[in-house]
């Protein structure tokens, strides 16, 4: 069994942390908010008083972060897991923070260290059951050596040599996005043809953007939207996407303006709800009533 540091025990770490220790490797965690951590030391894993301390010894420390700036706190802070980090040791970083921040990260890692980018498609439902897609980008020898601690978490494809494999979640996020936008703007326009909203329903459960209306109808119909992936992320995966288009060069109008849509849903304050409420925030201009009624149920 393996050494693992696990770093960052939020809505997805927490479940993703659990499946390890529940495969019976020595998991050390670490988690801002320290008593996030109760449960898993209660499930056999080990409490770490800092990102250091937990990545001191192990074989694999693996991030789960929320932004690009709390990697660099976690990564090179005070007490940051580069300073424990030496040769042998594989740093995987499972967070969504773009192929340019990894390569940041990369080069400001001491030679001797592996790193390894495999962030994720999927929610809080595919993390608890280890059914996650896992983009992996990484030397092959470095994938062989990541792989069977990664397959724990989910189906694991190598995208491609280091950065990869948060190049291609890029390019993931920008189809999710661009759905669920596509489905709010469908619904508004519907509204405003005085369409019966249940039919539109099942029209667009069999279109095109069908996976993405089947999975949130539920929660569009009944004007809820407890999250399993936050607006608030979203928003900030949409952005990446934006940052890395600019940067390369390209024009991607429909990215854009999902980015756009989601940056509005957030002033709204949909930023804690899940990130279908930017469907309610796309309804509120054709049909104020709805979009005023999007529930902060985080139940």
């Amino acid at each position: 069994m393996a050494k693992i540091a696990f770093l960052g025990l939020g809505q997805m770490g927490a479940p993703m942390a659990t499946r390890l220790v529940q495969a019976g490797h020595h998991v050390t965690v670490w988690n801002r908010t320290p008593e996030r951590a109760t449960p898993l030391v209660e499930r056999g894993a080990v409490a770490a008083a800092s990102p250091a301390d937990a990545a001191a010894g192990v074989d694999v420390a693996i991030t789960m972060l929320a932004t690009p700036d709390a990697l660099e706190q976690v990564a090179f802070g005070d007490e940051g897991l580069a300073c424990a980090l030496g040769p042998g040791q594989v740093f995987i970083d499972m967070s969504t923070v773009g192929p340019l921040t990894v390569g940041e990260v990369r080069a400001r890692l001491p030679e001797s260290v592996s790193m390894v980018d495999a962030p994720v498609r999927g929610s809080v439902p595919q993390a608890t059951a280890g059914s996650l897609e896992v983009f992996v980008g990484a030397t092959n020898d470095d994938f062989e050596r990541v792989r069977p601690v990664l397959e724990l978490l989910g189906n694991v494809r190598h995208a491609g040599g280091p950065g990869s494999g948060a190049a291609m979640k890029l390019v993931v996020n920008a189809t999710l996005g661009a759905s669920i936008v596509a489905f709010g703007e469908a619904l508004a326009l519907a509204t405003s043809l005085g369409l019966d909203r249940t039919a539109v329903l099942d029209v667009l459960a069999e279109s095109p953007i069908g996976p993405s209306v089947r999975a949130k109808r539920a929660n569009v119909e009944a004007s809820r939207y407890p999250p399993s992936f936050k607006l608030e992320h979203a928003a900030k995966d949409m952005r990446l996407v934006a940052e890395a288009a600019e940067a390369a060069g390209l024009d991607l109008k429909e990215a854009r303006a999902a980015c756009a849509w989601f940056d509005a849903a957030v002033r709204h304050g949909a930023a804690g709800l899940d990130y279908s409420a930017v469907v309610a925030t796309i309804l509120s201009t054709a049909d104020p009533m709805h979009g005023g009624r999007a529930s902060r149920d985080r139940a």
